[in-house]
């Protein structure tokens, strides 16, 4: 297998990334991997502001790609190829990547690989680790949360997800909710570990239908109820605020391994001769939500398998690998490659959130 060398490109959100991946036999060496995070820029607005992500995506791609590319010792013409994500995401984020990846292919007669965001989440534990075909993985982000049986670098089969919220959007928002800081995943987390989960009683939707989809909204809007019962003057006293959120946290692992645990069920039944259930994704960093996916694997007989926490939230080196996937079976895009703000990976599949004149979100 002739060795590859990709620049990958990641813009999707609120996280400016270039990374160098090259890759020969079995797992890949990163080379480089450089975030360049907008945190400060939103957070007085408590969430991204899409013409203000795109517009740092604007200025600070090429030297964020610069950076990455001097760290892996290369230039851009020891580069097999570009590959960048194309969606979904904001569509000005994600237009701003591409449009800069198509400028560099174009300047250095190099092939351009359009990404899946998705697919880049849901394959890192073969960059990671090199597993084979097929492995349940279960994607939980701000944006996303979908069980998924990976057949392919092509392939996926939804088996289920959220209707609405997704756990990352509701650890956002109830981190505004109770005054804490954005991104909330974090926050409320560290809130959490001094509180008191039991304290306060929180649905846990959707575990009467057994499916593997998935609600997230009502247990935000419980929060909320349960946050002004104990508000005093318009004020949160911080053990009140910890034991929210070690309630609210709760209940989201709950719900997660409950689903989990059905998902598993499913994809025993193809009898895969190594079973990996594999998470990704921002919220995959949360370690309550990681220790309880690990002991349900444990419990259930296969491997459990998380990428280390700074593969979880967005990166260009999952962007990267995914462009490999691609590069190896001769997928390739031109100057055509449109940015894309909904892509579901199933495109079999009925929409979870949705669909409109753009197309199904997820």
């Amino acid at each position: 297998m002739p060795p590859l060398t990709l620049l990958g490109i990641e813009s999707s959100c609120d996280d400016t990334a270039a990374a160098v991946v090259r890759h020969e036999t079995g797992t890949a060496d990163i080379l480089s991997s450089v975030v360049a995070g907008q945190t400060a820029l939103h957070a007085d607005f408590g969430g991204v502001v899409p013409e203000i992500a795109a517009r740092a995506h604007a200025e600070k791609l090429d030297h964020t790609i610069e950076q990455a590319l001097d760290i892996a010792g290369i230039t851009l013409a020891d580069c097999d190829a570009v590959a960048v994500t194309a969606g979904p995401g904001l569509v000005g984020g994600v237009l701003s990547g591409v449009m800069c990846a198509k400028g560099l292919c174009a300047g250095a007669n190099l092939p351009l690989i359009g990404v899946n965001h998705l697919a880049g989440h849901a394959l890192t534990p073969r960059l990671t680790d090199g597993v084979a075909f097929p492995y349940l993985m279960l994607l939980v982000s701000g944006g996303h949360c979908q069980f998924l049986l990976v057949h392919s670098a092509t392939r996926f089969t939804r088996l289920g997800g959220t209707i609405d919220d997704a756990p990352g959007e509701a650890f956002d928002k109830t981190a505004k909710l109770l005054g804490l800081a954005q991104p909330g995943g974090p926050a409320v987390q560290q809130a959490a570990e001094l509180g008191n989960p039991a304290r306060f009683v929180f649905p846990r939707p959707l575990l009467d239908r057994a499916d593997m989809d998935m609600s997230f909204s009502g247990l935000k809007t419980a929060l909320l109820r349960e946050r002004d019962k104990v508000m005093v003057d318009g004020a949160l006293h911080r053990q009140d605020r910890a034991d929210l959120c070690a309630g609210f946290q709760a209940a989201v692992r709950d719900v997660l391994i409950a689903k989990s645990r059905r998902a598993i069920d499913a994809y025993m039944a193809l009898a895969p001769e190594q079973p990996v259930f594999a998470v990704a994704g921002g919220v995959a960093a949360n370690s309550a939500i990681r220790a309880g996916l690990q002991t349900l694997c444990a419990d259930m007989g296969l491997r459990f398998l998380a990428p280390p926490l700074a593969l979880c939230t967005d990166n260009a080196a999952m962007i990267a690998w995914a462009g490999i996937e691609r590069y190896r079976l001769g997928l390739f895009d031109d100057m055509t490659l449109a940015a894309r703000p909904r892509w579901p990976l199933d495109t079999t599949a009925r929409p979870m959130l949705g669909s409109g004149k753009k197309g199904a979100k997820a």
